[in-house]
């Protein structure tokens, strides 16, 4: 009996990992079925998560933690607002509430990093001087630089540099990086085809 609860979940991850992937490839109705009960599972652990989260936060506020009180407040906000989206009250009131705290937010954080690497930068700078920390402290300022208003002599000299770091350098990071996933997934799901790997043990 323990055996066959051990290879039970291991025998279904194999085969519907098998039929969606034999499905995506040569009949696309299965694969798309496949694909769209995944998705529908995803949003029901979303709903599952929000739920825990409201109540993690709900014992917390009874605890006097006006944080978690703030939390509970926004979220119940932004579900009203969907909710009269939804029947025509209101007019992108989501989107509003997004472009009006959250976008900004992200801005702030963004700018925020910046300013962190660029501080690191120098520290590394201070603690070890090598030509990669001089690389990484030049790469940055020039970055910030193109990003910023300056007079046209200056402008028309950083820029043209910082477009071609920008085009060439990190856009040769980030494919190297994308194709780094695509291997990972590809290794990932191999593992969990043949069933060396686990996750719904845990």
């Amino acid at each position: 009996m323990e055996m066959y609860k051990r290879t039970l979940p291991v025998a279904l991850a194999i085969a519907f990992g098998l039929l969606t992937l034999l499905g995506l490839l040569f009949v696309p109705a299965v694969g798309d079925t496949l694909v769209s009960w995944a998705a529908f599972l995803a949003a029901v652990a979303l709903i599952l998560g929000v739920i825990n989260l409201l109540g993690v936060h709900g014992r917390r506020l009874k605890k006097g933690n006006l944080y978690s009180g703030v939390l509970i407040l926004s979220m119940v906000l932004v579900f009203a607002l969907a909710i009269t989206d939804l029947f025509g009250v209101t007019e992108d009131g989501v989107s509003t509430v997004f472009g009006i705290v959250q976008a900004p937010l992200e801005m702030a954080m963004a700018s925020l990093l910046a300013f962190f690497l660029l501080f690191a930068g120098f520290r590394m700078l201070k603690r070890q001087r090598t030509p990669w920390a001089v690389l990484f402290i030049g790469t940055t300022l020039i970055l910030l630089l193109a990003s910023t208003a300056l007079p046209s002599f200056l402008s028309s000299v950083v820029e043209p540099v910082g477009d071609l770091i920008d085009r060439v350098f990190v856009g040769a990071g980030m494919r190297g990086i994308v194709i780094g996933v695509a291997l990972g997934a590809i290794v990932v799901a191999l593992r969990l085809l043949t069933g060396i790997e686990r996750p719904y043990d845990k």
